[in-house]
Protein backbone atom coordinates (compact mmCIF):
# COMPACT_ATOMS: atom_id res chain seq x y z
CA UNK A 1 0.00 0.00 0.00
CA UNK A 2 1.26 3.69 -0.89
CA UNK A 3 2.09 6.25 1.83
CA UNK A 4 0.38 9.17 1.48
CA UNK A 5 2.29 11.81 0.00
CA UNK A 6 -0.05 14.55 -1.09
CA UNK A 7 -2.09 17.20 0.98
CA UNK A 8 -4.80 16.53 -1.11
CA UNK A 9 -4.41 12.87 -0.14
CA UNK A 10 -4.32 13.65 3.38
CA UNK A 11 -7.18 16.26 3.36
CA UNK A 12 -9.63 13.39 1.45
CA UNK A 13 -8.63 11.19 4.43
CA UNK A 14 -9.00 13.90 7.20
CA UNK A 15 -12.94 14.70 5.52
CA UNK A 16 -13.77 10.89 5.32
CA UNK A 17 -12.86 10.56 9.13
CA UNK A 18 -14.64 13.64 10.30
CA UNK A 19 -17.86 12.32 8.43
CA UNK A 20 -17.42 8.93 10.46
CA UNK A 21 -16.85 10.31 13.88
CA UNK A 22 -19.93 12.95 13.25
CA UNK A 23 -22.50 10.45 12.17
CA UNK A 24 -21.05 6.78 12.79
CA UNK A 25 -24.07 4.93 11.34
CA UNK A 26 -23.18 6.78 7.99
CA UNK A 27 -21.29 3.51 6.97
CA UNK A 28 -22.88 -0.20 5.85
CA UNK A 29 -22.35 -3.03 8.11
CA UNK A 30 -20.47 -5.63 6.65
CA UNK A 31 -21.93 -9.12 6.70
CA UNK A 32 -19.69 -11.13 9.43
CA UNK A 33 -19.61 -12.71 13.02
CA UNK A 34 -21.87 -11.30 15.13
CA UNK A 35 -20.27 -11.87 18.54
CA UNK A 36 -18.15 -9.19 18.42
CA UNK A 37 -18.61 -5.58 17.02
CA UNK A 38 -20.13 -4.63 13.77
CA UNK A 39 -17.57 -4.19 11.26
CA UNK A 40 -18.95 -1.26 9.23
CA UNK A 41 -17.86 0.55 5.70
CA UNK A 42 -17.74 4.16 4.72
CA UNK A 43 -16.76 4.78 0.88
CA UNK A 44 -16.73 8.58 -0.60
CA UNK A 45 -16.65 8.45 -4.07
CA UNK A 46 -15.86 11.79 -4.40
CA UNK A 47 -13.16 11.88 -2.44
CA UNK A 48 -11.63 8.29 -3.45
CA UNK A 49 -11.81 7.13 0.40
CA UNK A 50 -12.88 4.03 2.04
CA UNK A 51 -13.05 3.50 5.81
CA UNK A 52 -13.46 0.03 7.46
CA UNK A 53 -14.20 0.73 11.18
CA UNK A 54 -16.55 -0.21 14.21
CA UNK A 55 -18.04 1.75 16.62
CA UNK A 56 -17.80 0.67 20.18
CA UNK A 57 -20.56 0.79 23.07
CA UNK A 58 -19.30 4.11 24.08
CA UNK A 59 -20.00 5.31 20.68
CA UNK A 60 -16.11 5.58 20.08
CA UNK A 61 -15.04 5.34 16.41
CA UNK A 62 -12.10 2.67 16.38
CA UNK A 63 -10.60 3.18 12.27
CA UNK A 64 -9.36 -0.66 11.59
CA UNK A 65 -8.04 0.48 7.72
CA UNK A 66 -8.69 2.92 5.00
CA UNK A 67 -8.19 2.01 1.51
CA UNK A 68 -8.32 4.49 -1.64
CA UNK A 69 -11.21 3.25 -3.82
Amino acid sequence: MENLTSEAEIHALDRALVVVSVAPEVGAPIPGDTAGPQLREYTDEVERVRLLYWVTALKTVVVVAYLEV
